[in-house]
């Protein structure tokens, strides 16, 4: 089968990771998939891994000079112009926060300051490195700016510890380049808008109303729609997820709110992902000032129910894509093929939260997915991003041509 990286020029960097080693077999599979690779070296690479082993396996010179001339060019211009992608892998946290920051003084990371092509990241480390304030902040960072991050996993690392840190393996790395390459043009042109977190409805100035929602399933939706080419309206409740910066965004608190925003924006957009955990009630009395303990041994709450946004758009949205997200304790492919129909969705992700690894507030799910022609779909517990990609490989087949 023919591979999305045959004839790609591939930038390969390498830093100074005793993972640098397993760079030989990036490049032997990347080659194998018919891409071009260009090694590109740190200094601190080279006390790991010769550059004439990877020199010999790519058949390009291993690059490491940052004032050599080639084709014509300084090297990080040239090496710049050609690829089509970058991927460092390993990649350490110094230059990770090199990167972050625009610290640009050696080939590489001047490479990466000069191109415009997508570029993929694979940290490797010790995991108390990993776990550093600083470390994290760059990576967030990183992600705000558009790079890919892929790992690091959890596993024995070079102090002899186990933790996470231990760099993806190859294979696992070449998938994924060979996906962000071939994903980039699945939505160009469409514009989707998906919802996120939850909404709070007040009961006074300082309580309120809310769910366990962080937002990590929306977030990683808009993330995977924009890497795929689609144009991003996020409307997001509250939460402490940095939005992706190629995203339309919007913050909200209340549920009428969130129906306000989804409303005006709808009738511009291709379909919806309504991933948001939007309250069901909000309280009739919203007191002016904090309810004091002291005034009342017992509170009773009158609440009203909030729109069901969800099945407004169904009753309205004509040709566009619908997908909804439902939460469960129990009968779960029954309970989202009755919201199917109920609200005229296009496509359900339902899961049961009571299920160790799935529901709010962590970083995997564990879903059902229905479409409005009855085929399920059940997704084993992965992580939120890898989810969001079946999610977009569904919505990809039920749009219209």
């Amino acid at each position: 089968m023919s591979s999305v990286l045959k004839d790609k020029s591939i930038l390969l960097g390498i830093t100074g990771s005793i993972a640098a080693y397993k760079a030989a077999e990036i490049v032997r599979l990347l080659k194998r998939r018919g891409a071009s690779v260009y090694p590109v070296m740190t200094q601190a690479a080279t006390h790991f891994i010769h550059p004439l082993t990877l020199t010999s396996l790519a058949a390009q010179e291993a690059s490491l000079d940052l004032f050599e001339m080639k084709r014509g060019r300084m090297e990080h211009l040239s090496l710049a112009q050609l690829a089509d992608l970058v991927l460092i892998a390993p990649v350490t946290a110094n230059v990770m926060g090199k990167i972050a920051h625009g610290i640009a003084d050696d080939l590489l990371t001047t490479t990466v300051m000069a191109t415009k092509v997508p570029i993929i990241l694979a940290p490797a480390m010790d995991e108390g490195m990993y776990e550093n304030a600083v470390v994290q902040a760059n990576i967030r960072e990183l992600k705000s700016r558009g790079m890919h991050l892929i790992g690091p996993e959890e596993g024995e690392l070079a102090s002899g510890e186990v933790g996470k840190g231990r760099m993806s393996e190859p294979p696992k790395i070449v998938d994924y380049a060979e996906r962000i390459l071939q994903s980039r043009g699945d939505f160009a042109g469409k514009l989707f808008m998906v919802t996120a977190g939850p909404t709070r409805e007040a009961l006074d100035k300082v309580r309120f109303i809310s769910s366990y929602s962080s937002g990590k399933m929306g977030y990683a939706l808009a993330e995977e729609g924009i890497d795929r080419g689609a144009r991003i309206i996020l409307i997001s409740g509250p939460s402490p997820l940095i939005p992706p910066p190629q995203a339309e965004f919007y913050s909200v608190e209340t549920a009428l709110e969130m129906r306000k925003r989804v409303m005006e924006k709808f009738s511009a957009v291709d379909g919806v992902l309504m991933a948001a955990a939007v309250s069901d009630f909000r309280p009739k009395l919203v007191h002016k000032s904090k309810i004091k303990k002291n005034a009342c041994t017992s509170l009773k709450l009158d609440l009203v129910q909030n729109p069901d946004i969800l099945k407004e758009l169904g009753r309205i949205k004509k040709d566009k894509l619908l997908v909804g997200f439902c939460a469960e304790t129990s009968s779960l492919k029954e309970k989202a093929e009755e919201k199917l129909k109920e609200k005229n969705l296009d496509l359900i992700v339902a899961n049961d939260i009571t299920l160790e690894g799935a529901g709010f507030g962590v970083d995997t799910n564990i879903v059902l997915l229905m479409d409005r022609d009855g085929e399920v779909t059940s997704l084993d517990r992965r992580s939120k991003r890898e989810v969001a990609r079946k999610i977009w490989d569904k919505v990809k087949e039920l749009m219209p041509a």
